[in-house]
């Protein structure tokens, strides 16, 4: 089915020191048509030899290229530039990103565009970075310096790639840092054309490199490299351990991570119903359920629980189910065969460990990584499907009675990433937000996301906050300055 889609691949090498190069090791690897599972190309296959390429070459364009010590007017006008044409290409990226990932095209486009907006927003730091002077005891002058860290390595997911890969990018450029992204391999295109980009708006060579590969190899050669300076990754918690052991072991590079989640959506008994189901719907099955932040765990106060249940399974029968290029379709398939055999793992243990199905949790088609929307009722709490991440579209619906038990439930889990609450009561709102122990919270909506606010995890979701002037900050270093003055005017 690849073929008939309406893109051309031109760019499957990798992209070190400005150009486009085949890996040392001529190896290439297939990337997949979720539809069908068919190969739509072949990609150069980087490793531990192409990683310290592109980390001499970013190190070269830290150390001694103009990157870095541009104003930062300068720096936010050629990432201005780059949205520009990020913005001109939206469609082309978008096209990519759907034959490579399966999220229907209209959805890819409005992604992508979202991610621009991040750009631009960032962007407009590059000029206002500075530090501050502190007054201190004694006859001395203070000052901090915020100063780019220097060569960063990012490690990015297959879930939203280029919405991945350009929000990342632009905090650590905005800094003046130099970088070394491995995109997912199992979505590796739309980077490798954004690359392509990168090069046309003019930013020197070297600032970003681009090594498509495995994690095992390519990533775990990023992660425990000499000369790369912090490590930024989404993904799993098991892999984040595995980075976290690889700096330890290194150099001890300083670390981003923004790993698994399992966030409650609390709905209480005075929300609006309809629009508690349309946001517990949006929460869930957007992107397929591949979203790190889904509202997989539903607690429904008992007053309205039977009513949720009837109007979100009416809801989820709705869904437009095929090919995500086709007009009004709107969940397309899982990202790849493995993560469609762990959906229907966790669909068929669902089943045995006693929860209630009510709608899906079938292959939809004979064809193709497609999974029914899938809601599951009267789920508990050790069950397996209310604990561990499926990240499918697999809704997990629990009652309860009172806010002090919803609080203990909802905390009950080893995540922390985000949660939502839906009540028409302000304390009730504050008093469960507060509690929660999660790094975002919505109240009355749902995977809202904003360019200013910072984005992390509490407890096993990871550490470290991306986006804003918080994700800015995780990209610089502070340096403090004292200077002695002879007869100064004041003390």
């Amino acid at each position: 089915m690849a073929g008939d889609a309406p893109v051309e691949i031109k760019h499957t090498h990798l992209f070190i020191g400005g150009k486009f190069v085949p890996s040392v090791s001529g190896r290439t690897f297939p990337t997949y048509d979720p539809r069908d599972g068919g190969i739509i190309t072949n990609v150069f296959e980087g490793d531990q030899e192409d990683v310290d390429l592109a980390v001499k070459a970013a190190r070269e364009a830290f150390d001694k290229g103009p990157w870095p010590r541009m104003t930062g007017y300068e720096r936010g006008r050629l990432l201005y530039k780059l949205s520009d044409l990020l913005e001109q290409h939206n469609d082309e990226i978008a096209a990519i990103e759907t034959l490579d990932n399966g999220k229907p095209y209209h959805i890819a486009r409005i992604v992508n565009a979202l991610s621009v907006k991040y750009l631009r927003s960032q962007a407009g730091w590059a000029d206002k970075i500075s530090g501050q002077t502190i007054r201190v005891d004694g006859p001395s002058h203070a000052f901090t310096l915020l100063e780019p860290i220097g060569v960063v390595g990012q490690i990015l997911p297959w879930n939203f790639p280029t919405y991945m890969f350009i929000t990342k990018l632009a905090c650590a450029l905005t800094c003046g840092n130099t970088v070394v992204v491995k995109p997912a391999e199992q979505t590796p295109l739309s980077a490798l054309f954004c690359a392509h980009l990168i090069s046309e708006a003019g930013i020197p060579a070297g600032v970003v490199n681009v090594i498509p590969g495995y994690g095992p190899t390519a990533g775990a050669a990023i992660g425990r490299h000499m000369d790369i300076d912090k490590l930024v990754f989404t993904g799993s918690t098991e892999v984040g351990r595995l980075l976290m052991v690889a700096s330890a072991k290194s150099n001890l590079k300083s670390l981003t991570l923004e790993l698994g989640g399992k966030s409650p959506l609390i709905i209480f008994d005075d929300a609006n119903l309809d629009e508690a189901v349309a946001v517990a719907d949006s929460g869930l099955f957007f992107n397929m359920g591949q979203v790190c932040t889904a509202s997989s765990r539903i607690y429904v106060q008992e007053g309205i629980y039977n009513e949720f249940l009837e109007k979100a399974v009416e809801r989820a029968r709705q869904k437009v189910i095929g090919d995500p290029f086709t007009p009004g379709v709107d969940h397309g398939p899982q990202v790849d065969q493995a993560q469609f055999e762990k959906i229907m793992h966790y669909i068929a243990l669902g089943k045995e460990e006693g929860a209630k199905l009510m709608v899906g949790g079938k292959r939809h088609g004979s064809k193709g990584m497609f999974v029914e929307p899938t809601i599951f009722a009267d789920v508990k709490d050790d069950m397996s499907i209310l604990q561990d991440e499926i990240f499918g579209p697999v809704m997990c619906v629990s009652k309860f009675k009172t806010v002090e038990e919803v609080i203990e439930r909802a905390n009950g889990t080893r995540y922390g990433l985000a949660a939502g609450v839906m009540t028409k009561d302000i304390d009730v709102a504050n008093q469960v937000t507060r509690a929660l122990k999660a790094g975002t919270l919505w109240i009355n909506m749902y995977n809202i996301i904003d360019p200013s606010l910072p984005f992390g995890g509490y407890k096993m979701s990871g550490f470290g906050r991306e986006n804003g002037i918080e994700g800015l900050k995780g990209y610089m270093q502070t340096k403090s300055v004292m200077t002695k003055l002879v007869s100064p005017s004041w003390l």
